[in-house]
Parts: C-alpha cells; sequence; structure tokens
C-alpha cells in the first residue's frame, strides 16, 4: 500500500468526525465571555467597584484567559493534536505571560502616583489626591510645588 493510499484511509477517518457543534459551543462561550467582561467594565465605569477596581480588572484578566485557552484549544485545533509539541508551544507560552503579568502589576498599581494635575482631572473615575510631597521627591514636581530653582535661592 502506498503513502497516498494510507493518507487517503487516515483522511477519511476524520470526516467521521464532525466537529461543528463544538465550535458552535466554543463560539457562544466566547460570547458569554465577552458579554461578562463588558458587563464588568460598564460596572466599573459606574462606580460599583469604587475603590476596587482591581477585582473588576482581575475578572476581566481572568475571563480573558478563559477567552485564550478556548481559542487555543478548539479553533487552534491543539485539543485534537497528539505528541508532545502542544506543550512545547503552551507551557513556555503560559510561563512568559505569568512573567508579564508580574512585571506590569507594580507599573499598573502605581501610575497615577505620577498623574499630572491635568491628566487627574481626566481620569475615568476619581483619583485621590497625592502628596506633593511625594511627587517632589520623585523630580517630577515643577517649581511651582514648592521647589526652588538655583535662580530663586539667589
Amino acid at each position: 500500500m502506498s503513502d497516498h493510499d494510507v493518507n487517503a484511509e487516515h483522511h477519511e477517518d476524520h470526516d467521521d468526525h464532525d466537529h461543528m457543534p463544538t465550535f458552535k459551543r466554543v463560539f457562544v462561550g466566547l460570547m458569554v465571555c465577552t458579554a461578562i467582561s463588558t458587563f464588568v467594565g460598564t460596572l466599573i465605569s459606574k462606580g460599583v467597584f469604587d475603590g476596587n477596581e482591581l477585582s473588576g480588572w482581575g475578572i476581566m484578566l481572568t475571563v480573558s484567559c478563559v477567552k485564550a485557552f478556548l481559542v487555543i484549544t478548539f479553533f487552534m485545533h491543539l485539543k485534537w493534536e497528539v505528541g508532545t509539541w502542544k506543550w512545547v508551544l503552551t507551557i513556555p507560552a503560559s510561563i512568559m505571560s505569568l512573567f508579564l503579568i508580574l512585571m506590569l502589576v507594580p507599573d499598573v498599581g502605581m501610575r497615577t502616583n505620577h498623574y499630572t494635575d491635568e491628566r487627574t482631572d481626566r481620569a475615568a473615575y476619581e483619583i485621590p489626591d497625592h502628596d506633593v510631597a511625594a511627587v517632589n521627591a520623585t523630580g517630577l514636581g515643577d517649581a511651582s510645588d514648592g521647589e526652588h530653582s538655583e535662580d530663586d535661592a539667589h
């Protein structure tokens, strides 16, 4: 039997599997996840998570991970992949994603510490007044915030 005949038989085996119902369920799942993310984002913007916005963003991040898992598993066909190469793709990507999140958390958490007054006024939610001394200590304050230039000292 030639390789062509073996491949034709192997291909015929795949014709028996109808994945369309699975894809439809995954699509509905993705729609539900998108609705949850949109709903939580709306709640955040309306102030329901007032003072605890990180919880809402955590929910949205978790839903995004679920959506990515569904797309990778079903639409990229990794569920039906045989062998270990699917793990070679997913494990390093997952580790890199975790490192990226851990590296960005401090920046996201401290981003409002360096807002200018104009940026604070245009923020999507109320930013608590930041300490002028803390801004001056970072060197981001201007001369009107209490710092004196060398010209003022003479």
